[in-house]
């Protein structure tokens, strides 16, 4: 398969489940990796790849409730689709306040099931997409000289080039120069778009100063 394959994680202590929905995601193209308890999946080593985990409820050992808190913890971003027989609306609910994409209660649907994996995987690659963009954008920042990083501070809060030239002691045209020099940097062609760049690094590194990113 190809290397970016969507892969679905399965864990499920009932064989017969598992055999199931192994030939269901391969049916419709996915890689699928299953598993009979927590304690199997921890020990595999995932592949980078687009996935979703499909979890059981209620297994020997950690619960897929216990186990979904505990990669909440880790900050595992896997998106988790629940299934179970022996659910009720307290815990569907408790699943989907934590994050769950859906919580289905067995016997279902298959097209229910793949529905749910498909808006799982999709949930995850738009995450992946998101972050190699961010990581992107804080190459070009990074590549900024420290004068370039201060005057494009000083131009996302709306100062003027002469005002940046008094602020920082330099000559218009040396203003204008390091400007420009940030926004072909930066790949923005507008004022409009560096400061929403400015804002994606502020976002999430915690403050409205770009220069602190």
């Amino acid at each position: 398969m190809p290397q970016d394959t969507p892969i679905v994680l399965v864990v499920d202590d009932d064989p017969s489940v598992r055999e199931g929905l192994d030939s269901l995601f391969r049916s419709v193209g996915y890689q699928v990796a299953c598993f009979g308890s927590v304690r199997e999946f921890t020990l595999f080593r995932r592949p980078d790849h687009p996935s979703c985990l499909v979890l059981d409820v209620r297994m020997p050992g950690p619960s897929g409730m216990d186990f979904q808190a505990e990669l909440a913890a880790i900050r595992d971003p896997t998106p988790i689709v629940f299934l179970t027989g022996h659910g009720d609306v307290p815990m569907a609910v408790r699943a989907l306040k934590a994050g769950a994409i859906e919580f289905l209660l067995k016997p279902f649907r298959e097209q229910d099931l793949l529905d749910a994996v498909r808006k799982a995987i999709d949930t995850d690659i738009a995450r992946r997409r998101s972050e190699a963009a961010l990581a992107g954008l804080r190459a070009r920042f990074v590549s900024l000289s420290a004068r370039e990083k201060e005057v494009m501070a000083l131009v996302v809060q709306g100062r003027l080039n002469k005002q940046i030239a008094a602020d920082l002691s330099l000559s218009e045209v040396t203003v204008k120069v390091h400007r420009g020099q940030v926004m072909r940097k930066m790949e923005a062609a507008t004022l409009a778009d560096l400061i929403r760049l400015a804002d994606q690094l502020s976002g999430r590194e915690g403050g409205r100063n770009p220069s602190r990113c």
